[in-house]
């Protein structure tokens, strides 16, 4: 089975737990708890509701705080910028924690641990874990480190398929996004996608999905426009 590798994530994010039972939890997905056979302990998701509370709160926060001039709508939408899916799972690339989430054989087989869906999961419930573990100071201390910055780019990348549509339309141009080939094991594939405008190739992405790749291109055609 996948080994649980506290002092190496503890080090790369800078907080070193009271309470290991915690981050163990933080990184046990349901299919690793149940092929254990003694010794079993809670998987991510209860840590994963709280963690997913905690973010939602210091983020809100920082925007009231930080953002005083800024629209409730306005607000609402750069929070969900920094909280989606997406942009939850490139902050978890940030510290490698798809290397340190520990599922069960079949799951591996079928690389459940590089799935955004499970990634992003995983980085709320160790947000929850922290949260028990040091309090809220420290949770957000987390938040901040890693989800708190370079916001203009994070909501670019979060409307980057959106905004290029616009901007592409405006122009009555042609937009399409073409598979441009896929490598890596199956547990760990990586997609390329190619924006072409108009018939012409103007940048390209890669992601752990189609649908990341594609976001990718997009926020690299803008930043190229």
């Amino acid at each position: 089975m996948l080994e649980f590798k506290p002092d190496e994530l503890e080090n790369i994010i800078g907080y070193h737990f009271n309470d290991r039972t915690l981050l163990r939890s933080a990184l046990s997905h349901s299919s690793y708890i149940n092929e254990l056979k003694i010794n079993t302990y809670p998987d991510y998701e209860r840590l994963e509701f709280l963690g997913d509370a905690v973010l939602e709160l210091t983020v809100s926060d920082f925007l009231y705080r930080d953002k005083n001039s800024m629209k409730e709508g306005d607000m609402t939408k750069l929070r969900a910028a920094l909280v989606c899916e997406p942009t939850l799972a490139e902050c978890a690339k940030e510290i490698s924690l798809s290397d340190f989430i520990l599922v069960g054989h079949g799951e591996e087989n079928t690389g459940s641990r590089f799935r955004d869906s499970i990634v992003s999961d995983v980085f709320e419930a160790l947000i929850g874990a922290i949260y028990l573990d040091g309090g809220m100071e420290k949770a957000k201390a987390h938040i901040t480190k890693y989800v708190l910055k370079d916001m203009e780019d994070r909501q670019l990348f979060y409307d980057a398929k959106s905004i290029l549509q616009i901007k592409v339309q405006k122009e009555n141009g042609s937009l399409e996004y073409v598979l441009k080939g896929e490598s890596g094991p199956d547990h760990k594939k990586e997609f390329t996608v190619e924006v072409m405008i108009n018939g012409h190739a103007v940048s390209e992405g890669r992601g752990s999905s189609k649908k990341n790749a594609e976001q990718q291109a997009a926020y690299n055609a803008l930043k190229g426009m």
